[in-house]
């Protein structure tokens, strides 16, 4: 799958502009005249917290493993050292002690003890306010969930897991059929 292409589905995905998607575009390393913070790294507690996170938005399924099993929160360190500018990067960091406080307001105590069915009511919250900061969103800074939730689905469905078991994949296809069957139900092609 073409850079592009992923890019246009998280965009569709989540509702705007895929943050850092100019990095994407030109490739983490082109840009030398990006400022990025200098030896950024995260700690195994965060990178453990980022994989909550991300299971918890891509949880697993019958049908295929979730996020965590794709190390997402690995995929996340990566792309945010590497490739989003230092204003996003100071959002994202932020960010894991903004969500971790707000479980502990919600269910006085922090995310990682959290049950799934809580993570989720606390991310569902925090979603809606996301999309409410980011449809008024003029000179703001990013918001950090809105990071997280475009890391995982890039992260997730980029990885071998995500292609080859979320979504139908096929190496070597053969000719182009522009109308194949679709039954409610299956999943996407990779």
């Amino acid at each position: 799958m073409e850079r592009r292409t992923l890019l246009k589905m998280i965009t569709l995905l989540t509702g705007g502009a895929v943050i850092g998607g100019h990095a994407f575009l030109t490739g983490c390393s082109g840009g030398r005249e990006r400022k990025l913070k200098e030896q950024l790294t995260f700690t195994p507690e965060q990178l453990a917290f980022l994989d909550e996170v991300a299971d918890t938005i891509l949880p697993t399924t019958q049908k295929s493993p979730g996020a965590k099993a794709a190390k997402v929160g690995a995929f996340m360190t990566v792309i945010v050292r590497d490739c989003y500018e230092v204003a996003d990067q100071e959002v994202f960091l932020e960010g894991i002690d903004k969500l971790d406080t707000a479980c502990k307001k919600m269910h006085n105590f922090p995310f990682v003890k959290a049950t799934p069915e809580q993570r989720l009511a606390l991310l569902t919250s925090i979603d809606q306010e996301a999309k409410e900061y980011m449809s008024q969103k003029q000179e703001l800074p990013n918001h950090y969930y809105t990071m997280f939730k475009q890391l995982t689905l890039l992260g997730y469905f980029s990885s071998e897991i995500g292609a080859k078991q979320a979504l139908r994949y096929n190496q070597a296809p053969g000719r182009y059929e522009g109308d194949v069957p679709y039954k409610k139900g299956d999943r996407a092609w990779a």
